[in-house]
């Protein structure tokens, strides 16, 4: 079976870990503090921000998966996670003669600039307004140059065990409903973005890109209902203004972080073959409540 590099072994490359090493890999988990690892991922001490420590790479690796991710919401933590982390884990590869046959990178939809509730694919131009989705554009495109096959995995927003904060809104009354157009939303849960990936790295000939998000993109007022309605606590309450446009506050400043409105297609990772265990945020968010993972 395959030699696995997980780089940037989180919640996520845990999981996706643990699957792979079931199914008879050997796996090894990159991070800065590697002790909390399960026994099942070899632990590999290094940091993605410092060449010096990606020295001693594992030999002969069949794949290799980039999850990691940002430490803060600033540009030099996405700077650092998804620009020049991924240029020298590629370097190291590189200098110990790594042949890879596979790379898969954990990306986001957050490269596309869409705003207005426009579907989107893979086709769809990447030319986002926020440093977050620029910095991680610029990582898929230099795993792109490298001569190593490459796959870029756009998820929408992850949810699952540990990742409830939708839920924890609703339930303390924090949450609260935008008045005027939708705000389209896309979600997958942590077990299927472990699944896609495990998926990608066993197609025979997988396409460069894949937007990975469940099938019914939804607008973030009817899950917040939805929800409200499972926990049996009120409806969030209409907010007294319009959302903001994105990219600028009241007065027309820039702000930090953008509220996205856009709806995935998840066509081309369904033509490949990958089945959802939550196909909707409905069967997802059920299982968290029902305290099922």
């Amino acid at each position: 079976m395959g030699r696995i590099l997980i780089a940037g072994c989180g919640d996520l490359g845990v999981t996706l870990g643990q699957n792979l090493h079931a199914a008879g890999h050997a796996i090894w988990g990159l991070k800065r503090h590697p002790a909390d690892l399960p026994p099942t991922i070899q632990p590999l001490a290094a940091d993605l921000g410092d060449p010096a420590t990606l020295a001693r790479l594992p030999p002969d690796l069949d794949f290799v998966i980039y999850s990691a991710a940002a430490s803060g919401f600033t540009e030099t933590a996405y700077q650092t996670a998804y620009v020049s982390g991924v240029a020298n884990l590629l370097r190291a590869l590189s200098k110990a003669g790594q042949q890879p046959q596979r790379v898969l990178f954990a990306s986001s939809t957050s490269v596309y600039a869409q705003h207005q509730g426009e579907w989107v694919d893979e086709t769809s131009p990447t030319e986002s307004e926020s440093f977050s989705g620029r910095c991680i554009r610029h990582g898929e495109q230099l795993l792109a140059d490298y001569p190593w096959p490459a796959v870029a995995v756009r998820f929408g927003g992850i949810y699952g065990p540990g990742r409830t904060r939708l839920i924890d809104s609703v339930r303390d009354g924090s949450a609260s409903r935008s008045p005027g157009a939708p705000i389209y939303t896309n979600r997958i849960h942590r077990d299927d973005c472990a699944r896609v990936l495990e998926h990608l790295l066993d197609l025979p000939n997988p396409q460069r890109v894949y937007v990975a998000v469940d099938d019914e993109p939804a607008p973030l007022d009817e899950v917040l209902c939805w929800l409200a309605a499972q926990l049996g606590a009120p409806e969030p309450p209409l907010a007294s203004q319009s959302p903001l446009k994105p990219g600028a506050d009241a007065r027309g400043n820039a702000m930090p972080r953008l509220r996205a409105s856009k709806r995935c297609r998840n066509a081309r990772l369904r033509a490949s073959g990958f089945q959802f265990r939550y196909p909707s945020y409905r069967e997802g968010y059920a299982a968290l409540l029902a305290g099922a993972e």
